[in-house]
């Protein structure tokens, strides 16, 4: 099977997409809740039923509703996102993708973020010198 990347999806598929990652599970009725300028309730249904289909999603039924939930873990999708971005836009430079995070981040990091940054620098670091 090919490779689901959520960049794949229409705009409103990623929108309910974040909609259920953000609150783990949803009916079609809380999506539509969330969605901005919602289409109607057979709309986000039908939406729901297509992200099934193509794998993004899966359902369990709790009563007359059927409660969604995605079929891929946020952290895995969130670095397969990344991947797919620093693949594309960045020429596969971590470096770069880096930079361009500190750029458009627009506030200053706290010294608990430089440890942290240095820290997971240093480990990156001996990980590849372990290969």
């Amino acid at each position: 099977m090919a490779r689901k990347l959520l960049t794949d999806l229409s705009r409103r598929e990623r929108q309910i997409m974040d909609i259920i990652y953000s609150k783990g599970s949803a009916t079609a009725a809380e999506v539509q809740e969330q969605i901005p300028d919602p289409p109607s309730y057979s709309s986000v249904r039908a939406l729901l039923k297509v992200l099934e289909e193509k794998g993004f999603l899966r359902h369990k039924q709790q009563g007359p509703r059927y409660v969604f939930t995605p079929t891929v873990k946020r952290d895995r999708a969130k670095t397969t996102a990344l991947k797919h971005v620093m693949q594309t836009f960045f020429d596969n430079s971590a470096e770069d993708v880096v930079a361009a995070l500190m750029d458009i981040s627009g506030t200053e990091l706290s010294d608990d973020e430089y440890r942290r940054l240095d820290s997971l620098i240093k480990q990156a670091r001996r990980k590849g010198a372990a290969k």
